[in-house]
């Protein structure tokens, strides 16, 4: 009988034989065996995007597919029913691409096909040309959520989650426009949508998002602690979307509180954002926010040294010392981290640490 590997384990959880939990709790098993999970390096946060060139050419061959068919169709049609087509086609082709071949890059331009479409379709459906309503994007959005959430289902998909938080963004500004007395000032706030200090519904909205989908996110992070399974997948997809709402909307309110007291609360923000995303062993989630955290510091520099060339060098120099320390060391201050934390219920549920890492 030849010898199992992981490609077998996900076909059994694609045919229902195994389940996820199943599943990784088998890799784990089967690699403490072979001795890889001791051997295995303490940093790794494992991220798989494609898994070799094959994914790129198909994907660019399905590219060039769905761009030539969908703008034949247009030019032929000319009807809202090309984006269902789009869908639906995209829907087909992914039992193949994902379910049987497991193919990573493929699997993640199909699902992003089929959001952008059946989004468009509906939309389309809904949207009034002669009286326009934020109704239009709030239905269209749960629309495209609830198929997202399908495909997650179907498929199996960790990208689909993020494909999900997007439209779920759609959803929490759809609601803030409705509540708004005037959606138009959206367009007139000072800093976007990220200010809370604009007393707008749009901030809020945005914060709550983030919260929400960061709670989201650590569901299936503390499913799949040792990350080997789609679950742990799912929860960096998230964890992108919630830094970006999270780290935008603290960082900037508190910033333009203005003066040293804006500066400080910003900094006590972002080392908080740091020690959260290290004691998560999420490197996604404080990622999100490092560009940001440029725009910040380059802010700070230029305001108080009024040198724009100044400000940018000593930005690369600061946030080149902050990543280059902590990816360096990542896994040791996370230990002395966890190990000074008192116990709290998730805590056994996080990814393990080394005490004398």
């Amino acid at each position: 009988m030849p010898d199992f590997n992981m490609n077998d384990i996900r076909a059994a959880v694609a045919a229902n034989i195994l389940s996820e939990v199943q599943a990784s709790r088998l890799q784990i098993f089967a690699e403490s065996r072979l001795g890889f999970r001791e051997h295995m390096q303490v940093d790794d946060e494992p991220f798989e995007l494609f898994k070799g060139f094959a994914e790129i050419f198909v994907t660019v061959g399905l590219g060039m597919l769905f761009s030539g068919g969908l703008i034949w169709l247009i030019v032929a049609q000319g009807s809202i029913y090309v984006s269902l087509f789009g869908a639906v086609i995209s829907f087909a082709m992914a039992f193949y691409f994902t379910l049987k071949r497991r193919m990573n890059l493929p699997s993640i331009f199909l699902a992003t096909v089929f959001a952008g479409n059946i989004g468009a379709f509906f939309f389309v459906l809904f949207f009034d040309p002669v009286n326009p309503s934020e109704y239009d994007f709030l239905y269209t959005a749960l629309i495209g959520m609830v198929a997202m959430a399908l495909w997650f289902k179907i498929f199996k998909l960790p990208f689909s989650m993020f494909l999900f938080g997007l439209y779920g963004a759609v959803v929490a500004l759809a609601i803030a426009a409705i509540m708004s007395p005037n959606v138009l000032d959206v367009f007139e706030l000072r800093q976007g949508i990220f200010d809370l200090n604009n007393a707008s519904y749009f901030p809020m909205a945005t914060m709550v998002f983030g919260v929400l989908i960061f709670i989201l996110a650590m569901y299936f992070d503390t499913k799949d602690p040792h990350r080997v399974s789609r679950f742990a997948a799912s929860g960096f997809w998230l964890h992108v979307l919630a830094a970006v709402a999270i780290v935008n909307t603290v960082g900037l309110t508190l910033f333009n509180t203005g003066g040293a007291l804006g500066y400080t609360l910003t900094s006590l923000a972002l080392l908080a954002i740091s020690i959260i995303a290290l004691i998560i062993d999420r490197r996604s989630f404080l990622t999100a926010g490092i560009l940001y955290m440029g725009f910040l510091i380059y802010a700070a520099f230029d305001g108080n040294s009024g040198g724009g060339e100044f400000a940018s060098i000593a930005t690369f120099l600061t946030i080149g010392v902050f990543i280059t320390v902590l990816g360096t060391w990542w896994a040791q201050i996370r230990a002395s981290i966890m190990v000074r934390l008192p116990d709290f219920p998730l805590k056994k549920r996080l990814p393990p640490y080394t005490e004398n890492t």
